[in-house]
């Protein structure tokens, strides 16, 4: 995956041209982005890239990752900016940085149901004392706003069919799943906390099923990556459901657009949720649609059920997520479901 990629410039061209995002606050600032090599993490690093490339905002860019390897595939047409700094660090230790920081984007997380279940403790430290290491640096450092990646997964069973960012149910806080969901509600009452104690800002994003470009594909156990996959592979796509369970995804241009709307005009400690509820749709929909768009493919989709679904995985069912509070402050959604799967597919086999 490269920076430089047409498909990729082309949505950073899309994300920038909203105009209802105050873009001119990053003009001559410092942002920080922890788990930089995640999807949405990777893109909000080409973005401020963009912005400098095209229009001379003279951005300063650290990005912090675990594995500077996987970092370095992902970035190696900006190692050379003198805006872009890359730091091998993990958000479990204290941050050490001395520069001036105005913004911060906590991205380090895992939700693969692979590391649910292989990993609890380090998905719970990642949010809960990785976010309170962030929140003690920047109570040091003066910041304009603290943006929190969060998940729809907070709101827990639903009690309402439109849930909207009040609408809080509960969840078995003894299931092996519960490890990230119960870890990124107390990660957002840290950030409340801060702020009430200290007068840290912050904002959350409460993002749902997002895809595209960077997305992890191989050994994640999430739907659309487990179904890209076999695209990808020219391999049947096996069902281990009925396939009645319904998803509705939102293209990584529409989801990083709202959380730069998030960051630079949501409401001081506000939560806001992402999500593109234009085209629900069953897993057998979007498998059958996979076929459809990439007929040179030549693959089937094959139902393989097992008796037990295994426990890493949501067993929530989906009820839709209300995202009016994000389009009042001007957000738009841009992509198709189609289309997006066309250009992440394209990026992917680039």
């Amino acid at each position: 995956m490269d920076y430089k990629n047409n498909v990729i410039q082309n949505d950073l061209k899309l994300i920038t041209g909203q105009d209802y995002i105050s873009w001119d606050k990053l003009k001559n600032k410092t942002v920080l982005i922890t788990g930089a090599s995640g999807m949405l993490a990777t893109y909000m690093v080409y973005t401020l890239s963009y912005l400098n490339d095209k229009f001379n905002y003279n951005i300063k860019i650290i990005g912090t990752v675990r594995n500077i390897e996987k970092a370095n595939s992902k970035f190696f047409s900006l190692l050379e900016k003198e805006y872009f700094v890359l730091i091998q660090h993990d958000v479990v230790l204290p941050l050490t940085y001395k520069e001036n920081i105005d913004y911060i984007v906590h991205a380090a997380s895992n939700a693969s149901p692979k590391f649910i279940l292989s990993d609890p403790v380090g998905i719970i430290n990642a949010n809960v004392i990785g976010t309170s290491n962030l929140l003690n640096f920047a109570k040091e450092h003066q910041i304009k706003n603290f943006l929190f990646l969060s998940t729809r997964e907070v709101y827990g069973k639903a009690i309402s069919e439109n849930i909207d960012e009040n609408s809080y149910g509960g969840f078995d806080i003894l299931s092996s799943r519960a490890c990230y969901p119960e870890s990124k509600r107390m990660a957002e009452t840290i950030l409340k906390s801060f702020n009430d104690q200290f007068g840290v800002p912050f904002t959350i994003a409460r993002i749902a099923h997002s895809y595209g470009p960077g997305m992890q594909l191989k050994d994640d156990g999430r739907i659309m990556s487990d179904l890209l996959n076999n695209v990808v592979n020219s391999e049947n796509i096996v069902l281990k459901s009925d396939g009645t369970a319904e998803r509705a995804f939102c293209y990584i241009a529409d989801a990083v657009s709202a959380l730069f709307l998030i960051m630079l005009d949501g409401e001081n400690t506000n939560a806001y949720n992402v999500a593109n509820e234009d085209e629900p749709i069953e897993i057998r929909g979007l498998a059958k649609k996979l076929t459809e768009i990439f007929p040179d493919k030549n693959i089937s989709v094959i139902f393989d059920i097992p008796k037990e679904m295994g426990a890493g995985y949501s067993k929530m069912g989906r009820t839709k997520l209300n995202t009016e509070k994000l389009e009042l402050l001007g957000w738009k959604k841009n992509v198709s479901l189609e289309q997006g799967l066309v250009k992440t597919l394209k990026v992917i086999e680039e």
